[in-house]
């Protein structure tokens, strides 16, 4: 048994932003927050040993957790809040788990939803939101990360089928789900998505090793070599690289609602650590520099729960700009790294011990600040935005 108990939930709402949520999403978060609470023994332990237990990433699917408020044929509706909600808890609980999240319900299943045919809806929609299948989003490439509009891998057009070629990088679920979305330029040099099925001749995915982040989840790099699929594999509502930018920019809020269930869950950690820990004959939550950091915890906490918030009502009625989203994404990522650094330091030795969950977040903070757009991609979309100048160039 671990020496101090820092895992429990708080329900940290000091300016009391979830007081009124309405009970069909309360009834998302509700089952997200059990999921998380059920199985962090068993997440901390596969973080650990770097293994993707993906009887969890069904139970998301069996819990109708996996849809991040898309909406299809056959999908149960779930709004841009409870979306959020289910983003943060179970991102308070595991990070990897987050971002399976991220990757079949915001990335796969958007994109499907988006661009696919309706044989596709009806083929895929379904079978991911249950994590019946498992998806990929294959955009990023291993010379291609922020400039991924400059994407090589190529779909030559070949009497009845496309024949795929290129390499992927860092592809949740590419080595170990059932279909992968595959960014890739035509003939014409048009971006378009493809529907791959994994068990493909020539399809080759794998797992990358050594990660120090999101370790229990997997990551794959992935080769495609003379791979054929079936004209009606395309996407047809892609054409062009910003058919890929809807999708990515309609993650981004979803990644700020994430950061803010890490951040979360660290200073809870704090929180209750400060009050069980004693120290010089008192719990060290009597010291006055305790309370300053957590004051100054909370106060970012809160911020980052104004922003979310708030930018998933503008979701809701239609009006939520992609650059808010931005925003957003680099004021919650930051945040969220700034609070596990504080909460590291306060616990001390104990706050890198897996036990006590902070150097967890910790360290799957550093992934989630980093994709779906770096900090420095953030800052010159919004400075482009600001100023009407663009630094890209």
């Amino acid at each position: 048994m671990p020496d101090y108990d820092v895992s429990a939930p708080l329900d940290t709402d000091y300016y009391g932003v979830f007081a009124n949520i309405p009970e069909a999403d309360r009834a998302f978060w509700t089952r997200a927050r059990t999921f998380a609470v059920e199985t962090l023994d068993e997440l901390t332990e596969a973080w650990d040993k770097a293994e993707y237990p993906l009887h969890l990433a069904r139970r998301l699917g069996e819990l109708d957790l996996l849809t991040d408020g898309v909406e299809g044929p056959g999908l149960t509706a779930m709004s841009p809040l409870a979306a959020g909600l289910v983003n943060m808890e179970i991102s308070r609980g595991d990070g990897s788990m987050g971002t399976v999240v991220a990757v079949q319900g915001g990335l796969v299943l958007r994109s499907i939803a988006l661009f696919g045919s309706d044989e596709q809806k009806e083929k895929w929609l379904v079978p991911l939101a249950r994590a019946e299948k498992l998806g990929a989003f294959a955009l990023t490439e291993p010379d291609h990360g922020s400039d991924s509009v400059g994407l090589e891998t190529t779909a030559h057009r070949d009497g009845d089928q496309w024949v795929i070629n290129g390499e992927k990088k860092w592809i949740g679920n590419g080595s170990v789900g059932d279909v992968t979305v595959v960014w890739a330029r035509d003939d014409d040099g048009n971006v378009r998505g493809f529907l791959v099925d994994q068990s493909l001749p020539g399809y080759n995915g794998e797992t990358m090793l050594g990660k120090g982040s999101l370790r229990a989840v997997h990551q794959a790099r992935i080769t495609l070599t003379n791979v054929r699929v079936p004209l009606d594999a395309v996407l047809p509502g892609t054409h062009t690289f910003k058919d890929t930018a809807v999708v990515l920019f309609a993650t981004r809020l979803g990644v700020a609602w994430s950061a803010l269930g890490h951040a979360t869950a660290v200073f809870e950690a704090a929180l209750n650590y400060a009050q069980q820990r004693v120290q010089f004959g008192k719990p060290i939550a009597g010291f006055q520099i305790v309370q300053e950091r957590l004051t100054l915890m909370l106060s970012e906490l809160t911020s980052m729960q104004l922003h979310c918030i708030h930018l998933s009502t503008l979701d809701a009625a239609g009006t939520l700009r992609p650059i808010q989203a931005s925003l957003a994404k680099f004021h919650n990522t930051r945040a969220a790294r700034s609070l596990a650094s504080i909460a590291r330091d306060m616990l001390g030795g104990n706050g890198i011990l897996l036990e006590n969950h902070v150097i967890r977040h910790l360290a799957d903070i550093e992934s989630i600040h980093t994709y779906e757009g770096t900090e420095s991609i953030q800052s010159l979309l919004i400075g482009r935005d600001l100023t009407g100048v663009s630094a890209f160039h």
